[in-house]
């Protein structure tokens, strides 16, 4: 440790500390997992359905797309309702208006305001306290009868009805979504348990399953006194922590000392390349395809919300329908960046080795690249047989698509991505081992790079944890791990120690400066980023001490991104450096980007999501979108891109980067990402938060909100950044293809 041994000690007691934290109270999500009654009884005892048909019905769910069409709990598309909220307010209102016509022979809407009044006091306690008993949830004749009519709706639905086929294209669904009228009975069971989980208190609190949450004021489902409490004091915590955060950068920062001599010549083209390095070439055009894929399918899917089932009046959906597009645009976006890390990281091993490969390195390389390409086509047909319902059932969630936002990929493939990234692990080892073995010289950065390289080799597996018929806040619980703790937790130390590594090799940082900002900035992101994965898990069947800890700490993951203007300008000058250095202005660039959208779209529009009374109203909605957008493309999208242009850059040393075509990339990316959130999605967003405060949750999500003019003109709007956006998409690729393939008249990288 050295020097460092205050920063290592530091990281390690963080990382002990917040995983036990993300440990201790997981077991608190297994424990108090809101109960899936064995069976399901009418007030005579008749048997209505069982926790089999419950679990059926969530396997039905996953194979149609799950999160993709629609949510739950808040989690998933935004299109369509949110299945738990508009299920939970049509019985409600279903069940309101058969009491009103039983006992005065009117509809709930004709009764006077006492009447009304007195019929909504016996539904919410007739609701808020319909517990689960030995396993058995007894409905009333009158709640079986409303359960019944709100089933009837789905089922038609999620069919072919013609009645209701203008509700499935402005929900963007395409026609008989679930053919097997069988399955989708089953479905409408799960759709009422996630509802009823929402709207049953807990067993001896005053508040549901879900933390009071939708809202929904038939039920008194308001936010809780905990949610206003932890609140208040995440949004405390986060203005101590960047105060905190100013006077240890004021104070206890030793003097800057003097900037190291740039070298006359760039250090890493002294060291010849290996024939692993020249093999990335491949990798570099499977980052900007399957880019360029994912930017066309995402300008596909915002079109979907406006004509639901038709592009531009062709019937796409009758192939390519919502769910699909969503499906292959999300995971595509986790391929190309993923596989622009893994370049980046094949890249250093060789560096990393003394300028060597290791042995059969250039094989390995060659064989994890097919076999990516192997369970990139394997899962996107898979997604398409699964959605067509094609695949048959029980085939579903392992071949086809597990239904859950971010990890869609059947498990067969998820398998397969989870052996190609140990293997890249496997490979990268091997490069570094021997480097940390060698006697003499500062290893410390390495050996946070080694760690971080080992973190994202290991913890995808997390997964795994979880299965087809997994009691949903479980899961929920797992699929934050890799979708929260693996991308953004490490990927963003890597990418920390990567960058400290690559410029501290080039000689413009000293190596003392880059390890000891690497590792203070793993403490920081890591204190925030692990137990922080709890703020996306308040209202997933979870109890007030997760909404605690999440509150708590989610604050914390804010505040050193709020400074990276700092870290932008330290990027920028850089170029400026050496003459060499103009070489690769553009990546640095992109790195330039990374922070500035750091700071916006993971800090400022992050936080805006975060603290629980917010998230309490929003979740579900464009609000969320607007975070993913400008958090997911704006970090880790600019990030791969700018590793990308960092490894063309050096496996083709002749190559000079077009300012035409690389200004036209890297604006016509900012600016129509800015225009996608500020003229389309934030917009959206903040009216529907209106609509969710006043109304209600199902309002906000319903058909009718949503196809409002103001609303559908600015989903049109969103065109034109879409378009800015494409426009740069489209530079960025001929770039990177012009490098990889020698289309501007010099040599081709070897593949």
């Amino acid at each position: 440790m050295g020097n460092y041994r205050k920063l290592w000690w530091t990281l390690i007691g963080v990382l002990g500390v917040t995983f036990c934290l993300l440990g201790w109270f997981g077991r608190e999500v297994y424990r108090e997992a809101p109960p899936i009654p064995a069976q399901v009884v009418s007030a005579d005892g008749a048997v209505l359905f069982t926790e089999k048909d419950i679990l059926d019905g969530q396997t039905a769910w996953q194979s149609v797309g799950g999160m993709q069409l629609g949510s739950i709990w808040g989690h998933g598309a935004y299109q369509a309702p949110d299945w738990s909220a508009d299920w939970l307010h049509r019985e409600l209102t279903t069940w309101l208006d058969l009491a009103a016509q039983d006992e005065f022979g009117q509809a709930y809407a004709e009764i006077s305001e006492e009447q009304q009044a007195v019929l909504r006091h016996r539904l919410k306690n007739e609701y808020r306290q319909n517990q689960v008993r030995d396993g058995v949830l007894v409905l009333s004749a009158r709640r079986q009868m409303a359960v019944q009519q709100t089933a009837a709706y789905y089922d038609n639905l999620f069919g072919s009805d013609p009645a209701m086929q203008q509700t499935r294209k402005n929900f963007a669904m395409k026609e008989d979504t679930l053919p097997d009228a069988g399955r989708r009975e089953q479905m409408t069971r799960f759709f009422f348990w996630t509802s009823w989980v929402a709207a049953t208190e807990r067993p001896g609190q005053d508040a549901t399953y879900t933390n009071n949450w939708p809202h929904e004021p038939l039920i008194d489902n308001q936010p809780t006194g905990e949610n206003l409490m932890w609140s208040v004091i995440s949004v405390i915590l986060l203005v101590a922590g960047i105060g905190f955060l100013v006077w240890a950068w004021a104070f206890l920062r030793k003097q800057d000392e003097e900037e190291p001599v740039a070298p006359a010549r760039d250090p890493l083209t002294t060291i010849p390349l290996t024939p692993s390095q020249r093999a990335l070439g491949k990798y570099l055009f499977l980052v900007v395809a399957l880019f360029g894929f994912q930017v066309f399918l995402g300008g596909a899917t915002a079109h979907y919300t406006v004509e639901g089932q038709d592009f531009y009046g062709f019937p796409l959906s009758r192939w390519f329908p919502y769910t699909l597009l969503r499906t292959w645009h999300l995971q595509s976006a986790l391929f190309w960046i993923a596989t622009g890390f893994l370049a980046a990281g094949l890249f250093l091993a060789p560096i990393i080795n003394g300028g060597k490969d290791p042995k059969l390195q250039k094989v390995g390389v060659d064989v994890l690249f097919w076999a990516l390409v192997v369970v990139v086509v394997g899962s996107f047909v898979g997604n398409y047989l699964a959605i067509a319902q094609i695949m048959p059932a029980e085939w579903s969630f392992m071949l086809g698509h597990q239904g859950y936002e971010y990890v869609d990929l059947g498990r067969l493939w998820q398998i397969g991505k989870f052996a190609g990234i140990a293997f890249w692990l496997v490979l990268m080892l091997r490069g570094m081992v021997p480097a940390l073995r060698t006697p003499g010289g500062d290893k410390n950065l390495l050996a946070l790079l080694t760690a971080s390289v080992i973190a994202i080799g290991l913890f995808y597996g997390a997964g795994f944890a979880y299965g087809e018929r997994t009691h949903l806040s479980v899961m929920e619980y797992w699929r934050w791990w890799v979708v929260h703790l693996w991308v953004e937790g490490f990927f963003e130390v890597f990418a920390t120690a990567a960058l400290a590594f690559i410029f501290a090799s080039m000689g413009l940082v000293s190596k003392r400066l880059a390890t000891a900002a690497s590792l203070a900035s793993a403490s920081l992101f890591m204190l925030g980023g692990v137990p922080g994965t709890f703020h996306h898990l308040y209202f997933s069947g979870t109890t007030t001490p997760v909404m605690a800890v999440g509150a708590t700490f989610s604050a914390l993951e804010v505040v050193p991104l709020i400074v990276l203007g700092h870290e932008a300008w330290e990027h920028w000058r850089l170029q400026h450096r050496a003459e060499w250095m103009q070489r690769v202005k553009w990546p640095l660039m992109c790195f330039v980007a990374v922070a500035f959208w750091n700071m916006l779209g993971a800090g400022v529009f992050g936080f805006m999501i975060n603290p629980p009374i917010a998230l309490y109203y929003i979740q579900g909605l464009n609000t969320t979108a607007t975070h993913a957008h400008a958090a997911l493309f704006g970090v880790y999208g600019f990030l791969a891109l700018g590793f990308t242009l960092l490894v063309l850059r050096y496996v083709r040393p002749n190559l000079c980067f077009s300012e035409g075509l690389m200004k036209t990339a890297f604006w016509g990316l900012n600016i129509g990402l800015a225009l996608m959130i500020f003229t389309s999605l934030l917009p959206i967003g903040l009216i529907q938060f209106h609509a969710s405060v006043n109304e209600g949750l199902w309002y906000a999500r319903s058909e009718g909100f949503m196809q409002q003019d103001i609303l559908v003109t600015l989903r049109w709007v969103r065109t034109f950044g879409d378009v800015v956006f494409i426009v740069g998409a489209i530079a960025m690729f001929w770039q990177v293809t012009k490098g990889v393939f020698g289309f501007d008249g010099s040599t081709a990288v070897k593949r």
